[in-house]
């Protein structure tokens, strides 16, 4: 059986100026030129967006489960990325 929905594309909706853009929702759109007009009419109808980012859900790299212990590794040997080396000058206001 073949699929007859088009290509599946990743919303991104910026909230508000300066806000990051966060994961809406998707959309099926066969270009993204019409990815981006799907976007905008399910996730800003009420102005809710000032941007909206489109991404083909396919070219959406990831990390995996089994990425988690060397992926993401603190670095706890790397003291140089620790502040608490730093001393902070004087008349500077934290």
């Amino acid at each position: 059986m073949k699929d007859s929905q088009h290509k599946l594309w990743e919303v991104f909706v910026q909230a508000k100026t300066g806000a990051p853009h966060e994961h809406a929702g998707s959309v099926h759109a066969a270009d993204s030129e019409i990815a981006l007009q799907n976007a905008r009419d399910v996730f800003s109808r009420r102005n809710e967006a000032v941007s909206l980012w489109v991404v083909p859900s396919d070219q959406i790299v990831a990390s995996t489960p089994e990425d988690e212990g060397p992926f993401f590794d603190p670095a706890n040997d790397k003291i140089y990325r620790h502040p608490k080396f730093y001393s902070v000058p004087k008349g500077v206001r934290m």
